[in-house]
């Protein structure tokens, strides 16, 4: 998944700075649906990904069936906090 192409597909435009409200809901809104129906667990992940990236992310348990995925997903986050810490 190329991640420019999952923001246009979402959000109609791989520029978040300008997506209205009303449309980030609304794509948002899309995720959540695709990322329940999606049964492909590294598409599931990458939209996941995103869905963190934005601050919109399911609960861990919610998302992920497979305790492996839970675990990826929890590798991912810390080493997003990580990150964010050193360029602070």
């Amino acid at each position: 998944m190329n991640l420019d192409d999952q923001i246009r597909r979402y959000f109609g435009t791989a520029d978040l700075n300008v997506v209205p409200p009303a449309a980030l809901a609304a794509g948002l809104e899309h995720m959540r649906v695709d990322l329940g129906l999606e049964r492909d667990r590294s598409r599931c992940f990458a939209l996941w990904t995103l869905m963190f990236m934005l601050g919109a992310a399911p609960d861990l348990d919610v998302a992920f069936a497979d305790p492996a995925d839970r675990d990826a997903a929890r590798a991912f986050m810390e080493m997003t906090e990580r990150a964010v810490s050193e360029d602070e």
